[in-house]
């Protein structure tokens, strides 16, 4: 039988699985990459604010996928353009992020900000 019109790209096995891989990648290495670029990245509050929101159950599955898929690319330690060089390390990174955070914006709760403040103090 036919997958509805309606129903996600997240649904897809292979998406699922890129997502769940997406995850644990976030998991893990997020809460040590945000105490290393702190102060670094002009997008640290928002990024913050995007992780409290894909953690949280009442947030659509097709957008966790694009905030996973986002952090997870800020994660990374390969990309595009080498974080450690001076001036351009983090364009990419913040390029990929500001294009998802237009995308989820509306699903970022004033909760979300308030634990991103909260968690950013702490650090």
């Amino acid at each position: 039988m036919a997958a509805s019109s309606s129903q996600s790209e997240t649904d897809s096995p292979k998406q699922a699985r890129k997502m769940a891989r997406d995850e644990r990648r976030v998991n893990e290495g997020f809460a040590p990459k945000m105490k290393r670029t702190l102060g670094r990245i002009p997008f640290a509050r928002e990024a913050v604010a995007a992780y409290f929101c894909a953690r949280d159950p009442g947030t659509p599955t097709h957008v966790k996928a694009t905030i996973l898929g986002a952090l997870a690319y800020f994660i990374m330690p390969l990309d595009m353009i080498p974080d450690f060089i001076v001036l351009l390390g983090y364009t990419d990174d913040a390029a990929v992020f500001w294009a998802a955070w237009r995308m989820i914006l509306k699903h970022v709760s004033d909760a979300h900000r308030a634990h991103a403040r909260a968690y950013l103090e702490d650090l």
